[in-house]
């Protein structure tokens, strides 16, 4: 079994601590194992950090230049640079578990799914707030909607490529710097017939750092998400019906926060899912998303 992992990454010097992570993990003996890293800055500034952690880790590994500071121009670019039947996805400031690969692996031939997806585990520094740690809102985890799995996420995932009905599909430009653009795709593949599926074992972690931990970043974050899941909705009269719904789930987490206000914890979580809400009504009205990605 042949799979080409793909790493985007943009100024962070963590890509070396993902690719140690991938070196100390567990490969199944069957697997060959290709990685291809896309530098997605203007200049090739994460050339020689990625080739010489490579080589002395004894990784076989491409380089790739995709300049744009646009996350979907380097998405874009490791699809092209990939030849084998299957894909992975990582994202450069995440570490792989020793048995990270062999969870996605069992997964994929338990479910005969087409992809599968790992959740990824925040790791809190430790002035972290308690009501943020305790509400682990930073960890990442696909979930089922109607009893499947509609979409998806690139930061932990396995995927059937090669003479898959959907590999010529590309990911979004017009959301490679607000994001989301990876969730657009993956139900666009849903759509054209791929089965999805979830491997709670197959964890990775990622370290969150000081500019994420706080409640503004979270909302903002989650209210890109909302705008990201209107793409389920596919046509105007799924749109219009998906708006209507959103917003009565608005109103009523922002009365449930105001229930909340002596919990810290009870108050963000419900002020989180009504952003997201809100940001499923304003990608129903393709309102324009903001420039997250690329600073």
């Amino acid at each position: 079994m042949r799979i080409d992992l793909l790493i985007c990454t943009y100024r962070r010097a963590s890509i070396a601590d993902t690719l140690r992570s991938i070196a100390m993990a567990e490969i199944p003996d069957p697997v060959s194992l290709r990685i291809v890293v896309v530098d997605n800055d203007d200049t090739p500034s994460a050339h020689d950090l990625v080739t010489q952690t490579a080589e002395e880790l004894g990784l076989k590994l491409d380089y790739v230049h995709a300049p744009g500071a646009n996350i979907s121009i380097a998405r874009n670019a490791a699809l092209e640079a990939a030849c084998a039947p299957w894909i992975a996805f990582l994202d450069d400031d995440e570490e792989v578990t020793s048995g990270w690969l062999p969870a996605l692996m069992a997964r994929q031939k338990d479910s005969g799914a087409d992809g599968v997806f790992g959740p990824s585990h925040a790791i809190y520094p430790d002035h972290a707030p308690d009501w943020m740690v305790q509400g682990d809102f930073h960890s990442q985890a696909v979930v089922k909607r109607g009893g499947v799995v509609q979409t998806g996420h690139t930061c932990n995932a396995l995927l059937r490529w090669g003479d898959a009905p959907w590999s010529s599909e590309r990911f979004d430009l017009k959301r490679g710097k607000s994001g989301g653009e990876d969730t657009e795709f993956f139900f666009r593949l849903h759509r054209m017939g791929a089965k999805f599926a979830i491997a709670e074992q197959a964890i990775v972690t990622e370290p969150v750092p000081q500019n994420r931990l706080s409640l503004d970043w979270l909302l903002q974050r989650r209210y890109r998400i909302g705008q990201s899941y209107a793409a389920s909705a596919s046509s105007l009269l799924a749109r219009i019906r998906l708006f209507a719904l959103a917003g009565i789930k608005t109103t009523y987490c922002h009365l449930r926060a105001l229930q909340k206000r002596g919990d810290a914890g009870g108050r963000a979580y419900w002020l989180m899912r009504g952003r997201m809400h809100l940001g499923v009504c304003a990608g129903c009205l393709n309102a324009r998303q903001a420039d997250l990605y690329g600073g």
